[in-house]
């Protein structure tokens, strides 16, 4: 069994990261979050290169944000040329149009430690 890579958010990985951002109402936030749930398990996941998704449903349910991650941008483009994935994409772009952006992680920021006498 292949070992799962989990959502990495560390700056100088070398992975590519994606902020997917739908505009949604609060009728169709959970239908899109339903079929992201679907295409993220049934094809995206299955791609070479695919490393994971995490959705946000905003809770005005204005919107789903998916940040996703892939190895590089080579396995992304090879995705989006893959025919199976059009058809997923296409499927999800009917319900809602995403504004998709590539980023790298620069920075992170976490609470300092406290010690304990």
């Amino acid at each position: 069994m292949e070992a799962r890579r989990t959502t990495e958010i560390v700056p100088g990985a070398a992975l590519l990261t994606l902020v997917n951002v739908f505009e949604t109402t609060p009728d169709t936030q959970r239908k899109l979050i339903e079929l992201l749930t679907a295409e993220t398990e049934e094809v995206m996941s299955r791609q070479p290169g695919f490393v994971s998704a995490n959705l946000h449903a905003s809770r005005d349910g204005l919107r789903v944000v998916n940040y996703a991650q892939w190895e590089s941008t080579a396995a992304f483009e090879a995705m989006r040329r893959n025919p199976v994935c059009q058809a997923s994409m296409g499927r999800v772009e009917r319900v809602a149009k995403p504004d998709v952006h590539m980023y790298d992680v620069v920075s992170t920021a976490y609470p300092p430690t406290r010690l304990t006498p």
